[in-house]
Protein backbone atom coordinates (compact mmCIF):
# COMPACT_ATOMS: atom_id res chain seq x y z
CA UNK A 1 0.00 0.00 0.00
CA UNK A 2 1.33 3.47 -0.85
CA UNK A 3 1.74 6.27 1.69
CA UNK A 4 -1.22 8.00 0.04
CA UNK A 5 -3.42 4.95 0.61
CA UNK A 6 -2.22 4.70 4.21
CA UNK A 7 -3.05 8.37 4.77
CA UNK A 8 -6.47 7.91 3.19
CA UNK A 9 -7.23 5.19 5.76
CA UNK A 10 -5.88 7.21 8.69
CA UNK A 11 -8.22 8.74 11.26
CA UNK A 12 -9.01 12.42 10.72
CA UNK A 13 -9.76 12.88 14.42
CA UNK A 14 -7.12 11.99 17.02
CA UNK A 15 -7.55 12.19 20.81
CA UNK A 16 -4.51 13.91 22.28
CA UNK A 17 -3.02 14.75 25.63
CA UNK A 18 -0.79 17.85 25.95
CA UNK A 19 1.90 18.09 28.63
CA UNK A 20 3.95 21.21 29.29
CA UNK A 21 7.20 20.52 31.13
CA UNK A 22 8.55 23.65 32.75
CA UNK A 23 9.73 25.08 36.04
CA UNK A 24 8.36 28.51 35.12
CA UNK A 25 5.29 28.11 32.88
CA UNK A 26 1.78 28.62 34.18
CA UNK A 27 -1.62 28.50 32.43
CA UNK A 28 -1.16 32.24 31.84
CA UNK A 29 2.23 32.15 30.10
CA UNK A 30 2.26 28.65 28.55
CA UNK A 31 2.33 29.85 24.96
CA UNK A 32 3.79 26.57 23.65
CA UNK A 33 1.07 24.46 25.24
CA UNK A 34 -1.63 26.86 24.05
CA UNK A 35 -0.22 26.73 20.51
CA UNK A 36 -0.36 22.93 20.48
CA UNK A 37 -3.97 22.96 21.64
CA UNK A 38 -4.94 25.68 19.16
CA UNK A 39 -3.35 23.94 16.18
CA UNK A 40 -4.63 20.46 17.06
CA UNK A 41 -8.16 21.73 17.60
CA UNK A 42 -8.14 23.79 14.39
CA UNK A 43 -7.10 20.65 12.49
CA UNK A 44 -10.09 18.70 13.86
CA UNK A 45 -8.32 16.78 16.60
CA UNK A 46 -9.40 16.66 20.24
CA UNK A 47 -7.33 17.65 23.24
CA UNK A 48 -8.73 15.40 25.95
CA UNK A 49 -6.67 17.00 28.70
CA UNK A 50 -3.56 19.02 29.39
CA UNK A 51 -1.23 19.54 32.30
CA UNK A 52 1.80 21.59 33.33
CA UNK A 53 4.46 19.87 35.45
CA UNK A 54 7.89 20.84 36.74
CA UNK A 55 10.87 19.37 34.91
CA UNK A 56 11.31 16.63 37.49
CA UNK A 57 12.01 13.30 35.72
CA UNK A 58 9.92 11.15 38.07
CA UNK A 59 6.94 13.49 37.75
CA UNK A 60 7.21 13.76 33.96
CA UNK A 61 7.56 10.01 33.57
CA UNK A 62 4.65 9.36 35.92
CA UNK A 63 2.31 11.68 34.01
CA UNK A 64 3.31 10.27 30.61
CA UNK A 65 2.98 6.68 31.86
CA UNK A 66 -0.50 7.42 33.25
CA UNK A 67 -1.58 8.83 29.89
CA UNK A 68 -0.19 5.82 28.04
CA UNK A 69 -2.62 3.72 30.12
CA UNK A 70 -5.63 5.82 29.10
CA UNK A 71 -7.60 3.98 26.44
CA UNK A 72 -8.98 7.18 24.88
CA UNK A 73 -5.57 8.86 24.37
CA UNK A 74 -3.99 8.17 20.98
CA UNK A 75 -1.17 10.72 21.04
CA UNK A 76 0.78 12.51 23.75
CA UNK A 77 2.53 15.73 22.82
CA UNK A 78 4.89 17.39 25.28
CA UNK A 79 6.50 20.80 25.13
CA UNK A 80 9.56 21.83 27.11
CA UNK A 81 12.50 20.13 28.73
CA UNK A 82 14.19 19.03 25.50
CA UNK A 83 17.19 21.35 25.59
CA UNK A 84 20.60 20.74 27.15
CA UNK A 85 20.52 22.87 30.30
CA UNK A 86 20.86 21.13 33.64
CA UNK A 87 17.07 21.41 34.21
CA UNK A 88 16.11 19.98 30.77
CA UNK A 89 15.41 16.38 31.66
CA UNK A 90 12.31 15.35 29.69
CA UNK A 91 14.38 13.43 27.19
CA UNK A 92 15.91 11.21 29.85
CA UNK A 93 12.59 10.83 31.67
CA UNK A 94 10.60 9.64 28.68
CA UNK A 95 12.74 8.14 25.91
CA UNK A 96 13.08 4.76 27.60
CA UNK A 97 9.27 4.45 27.46
CA UNK A 98 9.50 4.34 23.66
CA UNK A 99 9.09 0.97 22.00
CA UNK A 100 9.93 2.33 18.55
CA UNK A 101 11.79 5.55 17.92
CA UNK A 102 11.01 7.77 14.96
CA UNK A 103 14.51 9.16 14.50
CA UNK A 104 13.44 10.94 11.34
CA UNK A 105 11.15 13.21 13.34
CA UNK A 106 13.97 14.76 15.34
CA UNK A 107 16.21 14.91 12.29
CA UNK A 108 13.57 16.66 10.20
CA UNK A 109 12.64 19.02 13.01
CA UNK A 110 16.26 20.09 13.50
CA UNK A 111 16.72 20.50 9.72
CA UNK A 112 13.64 22.74 9.52
CA UNK A 113 14.74 24.61 12.61
CA UNK A 114 18.24 25.07 11.17
CA UNK A 115 16.70 26.91 8.21
CA UNK A 116 15.19 29.39 10.64
CA UNK A 117 17.63 29.71 13.54
CA UNK A 118 20.89 28.31 12.20
CA UNK A 119 23.24 26.03 14.12
CA UNK A 120 21.45 26.61 17.44
CA UNK A 121 18.98 24.00 16.12
CA UNK A 122 21.43 21.29 17.22
CA UNK A 123 20.61 22.08 20.87
CA UNK A 124 17.14 20.57 20.50
CA UNK A 125 16.53 17.00 21.54
CA UNK A 126 12.99 16.89 20.14
CA UNK A 127 11.91 13.31 19.51
CA UNK A 128 8.98 11.07 18.62
CA UNK A 129 8.13 7.42 18.80
CA UNK A 130 5.57 4.84 19.79
CA UNK A 131 4.70 3.47 23.21
CA UNK A 132 1.83 1.11 24.06
CA UNK A 133 0.31 1.61 20.61
CA UNK A 134 0.28 5.39 20.99
CA UNK A 135 2.30 8.23 19.53
CA UNK A 136 4.59 10.18 21.85
CA UNK A 137 6.08 13.45 20.59
CA UNK A 138 8.36 15.75 22.62
CA UNK A 139 8.87 19.31 21.41
CA UNK A 140 10.89 22.28 22.66
CA UNK A 141 9.18 24.82 24.90
CA UNK A 142 9.31 27.75 22.50
CA UNK A 143 6.03 28.65 20.84
CA UNK A 144 7.81 29.19 17.54
CA UNK A 145 9.36 25.72 17.66
CA UNK A 146 5.99 24.19 18.57
CA UNK A 147 4.28 25.90 15.64
CA UNK A 148 7.04 24.82 13.26
CA UNK A 149 6.84 21.19 14.36
CA UNK A 150 3.06 21.03 14.36
CA UNK A 151 2.49 22.69 11.00
CA UNK A 152 5.33 21.05 9.08
CA UNK A 153 5.56 17.59 10.66
CA UNK A 154 2.93 16.61 13.20
CA UNK A 155 -0.37 17.73 11.69
CA UNK A 156 0.30 16.45 8.16
CA UNK A 157 1.03 12.94 9.53
CA UNK A 158 -0.75 12.64 12.89
CA UNK A 159 -3.59 10.44 11.69
CA UNK A 160 -1.18 8.30 9.68
CA UNK A 161 1.13 7.96 12.71
CA UNK A 162 -1.77 6.89 14.92
CA UNK A 163 -3.03 4.41 12.34
CA UNK A 164 0.37 2.75 12.03
CA UNK A 165 1.09 2.74 15.78
CA UNK A 166 -2.23 1.12 16.60
CA UNK A 167 -1.94 -1.72 14.07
Amino acid sequence: MSHREHRAQAPGHVCCYVLTVSDTRTEKNDSGGRAIIELLTAAGHEVVDREIVKDEPDQVRSVVTAQLMQKQIQAIITTGGTGISSRDRSYEAVTDLLEKRLDGFGELFRALSFQEIGPAAMLSRAFAGTARGKILIALPGSEHAVRLALTKLVLPELGHLVREASR
